[in-house]
């Protein structure tokens, strides 16, 4: 099960009463704070850390047409749970 941004957002207007413009604002908040310290650890206590991580330059591959481009270097942030989150999952 995955997802998305609506599903998140119906959550948090549902579990902590706000509306759904607020909660929407909240979530741009927080996807904004983290791109903006892409180069930082944010760590979350007993929820986890989002970490940066600097994908290389690669050759991707269009699968209909098996065109060739290439993927620029990106920063891309990845997450790792906390033992706390990691047993209230499992």
């Amino acid at each position: 099960m995955s997802l998305g941004k609506k599903d998140i957002i119906k959550n948090i207007s549902s579990k902590a009463l706000f509306s759904s413009s607020d909660s929407s604002k909240l979530l741009e908040c927080f996807i904004r704070f983290i791109k903006e310290n892409n180069n930082k650890n944010i760590k979350i206590s007993n929820f986890g850390t989002f970490i940066p991580h600097k994908s290389p330059k690669r050759i991707g591959r269009n699968p209909k047409t098996k065109q060739e481009f290439v993927i620029q270097p990106r920063i891309k942030v990845k997450f790792k749970a906390s033992s706390h989150t990691k047993t209230i999952l499992n």
